[in-house]
């Protein structure tokens, strides 16, 4: 097995700890896993130093502006190690023996790697020699050059992801510092970890095991206390009961770390084939990019004759040219000219006109670059003319009056519309007749804000009402007219019908009040597949009712999903889909109430809203002649 680099970051934050950590490391009191019959070696610092404690003092006072925070690290801690395998290989189960030349290159490469990354911020690195497996105790104090603070933070990161951010840059650089040994880095992101230094003195202090040796057989007179306290206190005994317990205490690591060696392998290779999905997509869309680029200019330049100048970076020379390329973008130092793209640089270079350039680029590049350059001079000039050239306004279809009583007749006596309706309507300017006679029904951006409220302010003409009361008044506010939807009124059966060239179907509806007051919110939307359906509709609601309802509802033209203003309808609190009772009609209202979940669908008995309204309407004639009727056959008698 590969021998393993050890790295780990405390933190000291208080002076107290300082002087605890330096108790334990410098072997000032006694540690019970450690051998005394072996010393340690402190390889940074001196041993007649003061304590941890005033060097650590010292050099926050001397290097700091400010008194530290309360809550401040004063002092961090490196653990360094390798795992058992590098200094003794030939087994590293044998607790407390290594090969001395392993250890010195060891401990030298690491004290090279302490002193090269903090220098003198460094103030102390003690060599364990005395406990199972070599080790390094460091005492870093974390001093910020640029704000003159300590600050453990900014040298090893604070919690959480910033920290192991950091702690992993720190471990790869002494696995860096320790792989001319022979030693590695462990996996990153491992779900190994270290053992707690509770756990390890739990390991190392349970009931010492005794041997049978001759020489420590009860004496006269001894008691069996006082022979218990002999064996105790044997050098031999102590070294064998300290070898017993980390044998024990490595056996329980080896399974562990058997476990998440497991589980760590799980891990790589799901990562390790997320990566080449990853590695695969990522061809897949570099290819999809590539064909969207220009061809690379610099081997255009290169099939062009020219070559890379010696001095220049991005200059190109031969026939008498110094071509500067940037990207997707030339220019000519010698012609004081430049330009953009494959296809202007061959007719630049060469004097050729558009169709031989792409013959050349064809020659050279084959079917495949003449696109990619075509696409990209394509897509230069739709740039510029989009930037330059003002997008067409709709313009409404002009209004000839002279038509309006044939459209008006259509609406109202084949349609079955309220007269009052589509009066009001067209004193609006929102239904009118065209040059042939069609209904032009105007398209107008949704209210928005206080706009919502309709026509504050706007006087309302006697016949826009749909009853005396000023509460039944269809009305609207003067959003910006987008589009216009046109039904042909002219000769029978006529079937035309469409938008206006020009409307903007998303930006435009068309759509009228109705109930409450002018200074009303709106409180429900219901939405209909056209503008007669939507008159259609709201006459129905208004014959069927008592009267015109009190809150103030908005009537919507929606043939599609398409143009359904979500941002708009979105925080409406009720809303109403009366479509048609056909597939079509069911399917968009399914999916608007998915969309709104305050939808509730509301279904015609007929076909449409229009044709339920002529029904209606004939009913009520047939009721109105069978009253009539008798009226008469009443008064005969």
């Amino acid at each position: 097995m590969t021998a393993k680099a050890i790295m780990r970051v405390g933190k000291l934050k208080s002076l107290g700890s300082v002087g605890g950590s330096e108790k334990h490391t410098a072997r000032l009191q006694d540690t019970p896993n450690a051998d005394p019959h072996k010393e340690n070696i402190r390889i940074l610092g001196n041993n007649d130093d003061p304590s941890l404690e005033e060097i650590v003092l010292a050099k926050i006072s001397d290097n700091t502006k400010h008194k530290p925070r309360k809550d401040a690290v004063l002092c961090s801690e490196i653990f360094l190690s390798a795992s058992p395998e590098y200094f003794r290989p030939h087994d590293p189960s044998e607790a407390g023996k290594w090969d001395d030349s392993l250890m010195w290159n060891f401990a030298n490469a690491s004290k090279k790697w302490l002193q090269d990354n903090f220098g003198d911020k460094c103030v102390r690195a003690e060599l364990h020699l005395d406990e199972s497996t070599p080790h390094i105790h460091a005492y870093i104090v974390p001093l910020n050059d640029k704000t003159k603070q300590l600050s453990h933070k900014a040298m090893f990161g604070g919690d959480g992801r910033q920290a192991s951010i950091k702690l992993s840059k720190f471990q790869d650089s002494y696995a860096k510092a320790l792989a001319p040994l022979g030693i590695e880095r462990g996996v990153k992101g491992s779900q190994a970890t270290h053992t707690k230094v509770k756990e390890y003195y739990e390991a190392v202090n349970k009931e010492p095991l005794t041997l049978e040796l001759d020489r420590l057989a009860p004496k006269q007179g001894e008691t069996a206390q006082q022979l218990f306290e002999r064996i105790k206190s044997d050098s031999a005994i102590q070294s064998v009961n300290h070898q017993l317990a980390d044998r024990n205490r490595m056996i329980g690591l080896e399974k562990r770390a058997s476990r998440s060696a497991i589980a760590s392998e799980k891990l790589r290779q799901q990562l390790e084939n997320r990566v080449e999905e990853l590695e695969s997509e990522n061809f897949y869309w570099k290819q999809e990019a590539d064909q969207l680029r220009d061809l690379p200019l610099e081997d255009v330049a290169w099939h062009l004759g020219l070559d890379k100048a010696d001095k220049g970076e991005n200059r190109w020379k031969g026939l008498g040219q110094v071509i500067n390329i940037n990207g997707s973008k030339w220019y000519d130092f010698s012609a004081e000219k430049g330009g953009g793209g494959a296809i202007d640089l061959v007719m630049h270079v060469t004097g050729c006109n558009f169709r031989q350039s792409l013959a050349w680029l064809c020659d050279r590049f084959g079917e495949e670059g003449i696109l990619r350059a075509s696409r990209a001079k394509v897509e230069a000039q739709a740039t510029k003319i989009v930037a330059t050239e003002p997008a067409p306004q709709f313009v409404l279809p002009v209004e000839d009056r002279s038509k309006w009583l044939g459209a008006k007749n259509y609406l109202t006596e084949k349609r079955g519309l309220p007269e009052n309706f589509v009066d009001g309507l067209h004193s609006k300017g929102w239904i009118y007749a065209d040059e042939q006679q069609n209904a032009v029904f105007t398209m107008r951006e949704l209210p928005t804000g206080a706009a919502q409220t309709a026509s504050r302010g706007v006087t309302r003409s006697p016949n826009v009402d749909i009853e005396s009361s000023t509460t039944g008044a269809i009305s609207l506010g003067d959003e910006a007219t987008t589009g216009a939807f046109l039904r042909g009124t002219r000769g029978e059966d006529n079937t035309f019908m469409g938008y206006a060239s020009g409307s903007k179907r998303t930006e435009g509806w068309f759509y009228f009040h109705f109930g409450g007051k002018a200074t009303d919110e709106i409180e429900k939307v219901i939405i209909c597949k056209s503008p007669i359906d939507a008159i259609s509709c709201c006459a129905l609601s208004l014959a069927v009712s008592s009267g015109v309802p009190e809150i103030r509802m908005m009537f919507l033209a929606v043939d599609s999903l398409k143009s359904l203003p979500l941002n708009f309808l979105k925080d409406m609190p009720a809303i109403t889909v009366a479509y048609g009772n056909d597939d079509g009609g069911r399917n968009r209202a399914k999916a608007i109430k998915e969309l709104l979940p305050q939808t509730v669908i509301k279904q015609s008995k007929a076909a449409d809203w229009n044709t339920e309204l002529l029904e209606y309407e004939r009913q009520n004639l047939v009721k109105t002649h069978q009253g009539e009727k008798k009226k008469s056959r009443g008064l005969e008698r």
